[in-house]
């Protein structure tokens, strides 16, 4: 399962899951391009790997050009795309439906939506004409159920399945598998933020009954879906894609 001598792309690489993932396999030899809009978070994830074979790219995944640059350096610098985790989202505003902003549903849709979107477009360009290539798009449980509030984000992760399972079905002639996971809360900012927007003024309520709402009582860790994140994208899931994985403690389990 190393992923060393692996060029391997990251977007929202300075959010938890994101970080957890980069160090992971920085420590196997991993040449890395870590991507987030925010530069200077990119910047202290970058030294905190204490790596070598790093490189940071600003980017707005929500533009095309930003993501064909992000590509684009990571095929000049390392000669290849090998893995590719299309990591970067967004929570949105919480309220119910009717109350909703358009401005809301095109922020989430704009990066959960066009940027994972952008990202399979250009990334399995070089993976197709490489003839191989493991791609791992983070969804959500959001992405499986409904969720009273997240109306936006619950459809945008919806659409990472069904973008997901599209991909895989292009590039399996052409040894590019594609895959995603779909975690329950993981203990990162974003939850800071989907707690605060729950209940501005009891967070502490919010993720109580957030964290009730998993049978093991409890949101993931980062290195977590990370571990999910590193097995999909290595050699041991040859056989693998098409499909998303729950990694939500039980969660869906009474679910389809």
């Amino acid at each position: 399962m190393s992923y060393e001598g692996k060029s391997v792309i990251v977007t929202g690489a300075a959010g938890g899951i994101g970080s957890a993932f980069a160090k992971m396999v920085a420590a196997e030899g991993a040449k890395l391009t870590l991507v987030d809009m925010n530069q200077e978070a990119l910047e202290r994830t970058a030294e905190a790997l204490d790596h070598e074979d790093v490189q940071v790219v600003a980017a707005d995944v929500t533009k095309e050009e930003d993501t064909a640059h992000y590509v684009q350096q990571a095929k000049e610098v390392y000669g290849s795309v090998d893995v590719f985790v299309n990591n970067a989202g967004i929570n949105g505003e919480f309220a119910n439906l009717q109350d909703q902003t358009m401005e809301n549903l095109e922020n989430v849709l704009g990066v959960n939506v066009k940027g994972v979107f952008a990202g399979l477009k250009y990334v399995m360009k070089e993976m197709t004409a490489q003839g191989s290539g493991a791609i791992v798009n983070l969804a959500s449980n959001g992405g499986l159920l409904g969720a009273p509030g997240m109306g936006p984000y619950v459809a945008s992760k919806h659409a990472v399945v069904g973008l997901t399972k599209t991909a895989a079905l292009e590039g399996a002639d052409h040894g590019v598998r594609v895959n995603a996971v779909a975690p329950s809360g993981v203990d990162t900012q974003m939850m800071r933020s989907i707690e605060s927007n729950a209940s501005p003024d009891d967070t502490a309520s919010a993720r109580s009954q957030f964290e009730a709402s998993v049978p093991m009582n409890r949101y993931a860790e980062p290195e977590e879906i990370a571990d999910l994140i590193h097995f999909l994208g290595s050699e041991r899931a040859s056989f693998i894609s098409g499909t998303y994985y729950r990694i939500d403690g039980a969660q869906g389990a009474t679910s389809v």
